[in-house]
């Protein structure tokens, strides 16, 4: 099953704070608009989100689509094929896919601790 990119979205609470520390550790900001509480940052081949007053908790991204640097990869596994598979696995989702849709879609799961893992396919 490929996901595509992984990244750590986390929810904080002051964004410039945020972005400030995770500088002292070698992320620098690729994406996102300061102004509506969000930036993506990256080191390397590693990449995190901080979200200002999205969601409640930290969340586990996977992007069908992409790769690790935010490109687009030729081919990829559409959300509504990995919906299939997950549910077919018997895989509990705590949202779901138009099935009938195209494009664009996600879809969120929880592990057995409750952490929330999305699954966000932009294209």
């Amino acid at each position: 099953m490929n996901l595509g990119a992984f990244s750590v979205s986390l929810s904080v609470k002051n964004l410039a704070a945020s972005r400030d520390f995770y500088a002292r550790l070698g992320f620098h900001p690729f994406a996102g608009k300061e102004e509506e509480n969000w930036l993506i940052l990256r080191n390397g081949d590693h990449v995190i989100g901080l979200f200002q007053g999205m969601f409640d908790r930290t969340i586990l991204t996977f992007n069908p689509g992409w790769d690790q640097a935010g490109g687009e990869t030729d081919s990829f596994t559409d959300i509504r094929d990995l919906q299939r598979s997950l549910k077919r696995d018997g895989v509990a989702l705590a949202t779901e896919v138009d099935e009938g849709g195209s494009g664009p879609a996600s879809l969120m799961l929880m592990d057995p601790d409750g952490n929330p893992i999305l699954i966000d396919q932009h294209r």
